[in-house]
Order: structure tokens, then sequence, then C-alpha cells
């Protein structure tokens, strides 16, 4: 056994401990995650009076609109609990029942994917939204043709990544077990 060069272990410590510096984006995102809470609710309140007075479509747009935030809601969680958990540490106490059930078992590609996935229904609802808002003809003045393609390829460019994002890692594991 050699005896560790002192100055490359102080290195490999400080290297080691550099991973807490993620600590306080993380409880960035938990602001953020407080952010997406209060618009939600803003927009539930704004829109409850109007209920009433609302054509079916508006209340699709609506119901579209608070499931977008949920998702985006989603998404920094699974980014604010996986991330800490692969990056930084584990979380040091026990839920209990209340652990989501895919907490602590997400690792970097399964993080990918989700990260994907997310961001594909995230984009589709955006995407309906804006079909739904064409049948308004002063919304379908307001948004053009190219608009609507524009839209329509940066959707296609997030499903296409998330199914070669997949293709790859499956390949990779696929690499993996044959080595074995």
């Amino acid at each position: 056994m050699t005896t560790p060069n002192p100055v490359e272990h102080n290195f490999e410590k400080l290297l080691f401990a550099s991973r807490w510096l993620m600590a306080p984006m993380y409880l960035g995102l938990v602001v953020g995650l407080g952010m997406l809470v209060f618009i939600f609710f803003r927009d539930l309140l704004y829109y409850l009076p109007q209920m009433t007075s609302m054509k079916s479509e508006q209340v699709i747009l609506v119901a579209l609109t608070l499931i977008d935030l949920t998702l985006a809601a989603n998404l920094v969680l699974i980014v604010m609990f996986s991330g800490y958990e692969n990056f930084v540490s584990k979380f040091d106490f026990d839920p209990g029942q209340d652990k989501p059930g895919w907490m602590g078992k997400v690792d970097f590609g399964g993080l990918k994917m989700k990260l994907i996935a997310s961001i594909v229904a995230i984009s589709g609802i955006h995407l309906l939204k804006r079909f739904m808002e064409i049948s308004d003809i002063d919304a379908a003045s307001a948004f053009g043709e190219t608009e609507l393609q524009w839209l329509v390829i940066i959707h296609l460019t997030f499903v296409l990544s998330g199914v070669l994002m997949a293709l790859m890692d499956w390949l990779q594991a696929k690499s993996y077990v044959s080595k074995k």
C-alpha cells in the first residue's frame, strides 16, 4: 500500500467538498417552486369569479394553464430532490410514508429522462393551448401562422431529443450488459 500524497489527498477532499456549492442552487429552486405556487393560486383566484360566464373552451384553457404550472412545479421538485441526492448528499432523515416512490432511486439517467418527459409534456400543453386559442377570432389574428409553425417545430424537437436520449441510454445499457 502506497502512502498518499498529502497535497493530492487535500486537493481531492476539497474537490469532494465543493459539491456543497450546489446547495444554494437547490434552495433557489425552493424559491422558484414557491413562485410557481404563487402564480398557480393567483391565476386560480383570477378565474374563479369568472367561472359562471366562461365558455367551455375558456375553462379548458384555464385547466391547461393550471396543469402546465403543476407540471413545471413537478419538474422543479424532481430536479431539486434527485439533483441534491445525486450530486450533493443523501437525505439524512426518514420521511416515512410520505417519501415519494422515486426518491432515492432516480439516477442521473433517470433524471434526464424525467426532465425531457416533463419538458415534452409542458411543450405539448402549451401547443394545445395555442391551437385551442385559434378558435377565438381575435386570438387567431394575434397568432400568426409562423408562430404556430415554430411552436410545432420546437415541440417536435423536444420529442425527438427525448427519443434520442432514450435511445442513447438504451444503447449504453445494452453495451454495459454485453461487456459483463
